[in-house]
């Protein structure tokens, strides 16, 4: 299951706080900031979603996450490899090679460690 952009943007404050009540979450947005009624139905749908849950102190509640943010994104970039790339890593490493302004520092610090990966296996 994925999260919608705003949704992201609600859970990497949660993965960024580790745990926070609704005060914290809306004091971390930017200028404008959301309703409390928005990021409590974003909340929502992401508890419903399986992502996040809470703990309850009175009328108040803790969220947390229950989705650790590097297996969040190493799903969704197999995923973007697989429906994107023909479920080849190799054809997504040359696009991204090819496709984003890396200087020749940045590729030797890629190359560094796909070598220390290889390596390891």
């Amino acid at each position: 299951m994925q999260l919608s952009k705003t949704e992201e943007e609600l859970m990497n404050i949660l993965w960024k706080q580790k745990k926070a009540f609704m005060k914290d979450l809306l004091d971390a947005y930017a200028e404008p900031k959301p309703a409390t009624t928005t990021v409590a139905t974003l909340l929502k749908r992401m508890a419903d979603k399986g992502f996040v849950a809470y703990k309850s102190f009175g009328r108040s509640r803790e969220y947390y996450p229950l989705v650790k943010k590097k297996d969040y994104f190493s799903k969704h970039v197999n995923g973007l490899i697989k429906n994107f790339f023909n479920d080849s890593p190799s054809q997504f490493a040359s696009f991204f090679t090819q496709s984003t302004d890396l200087s020749k520092d940045e590729l030797e610090a890629l190359k560094a460690l796909i070598d220390n990966e290889i390596k390891k296996k």
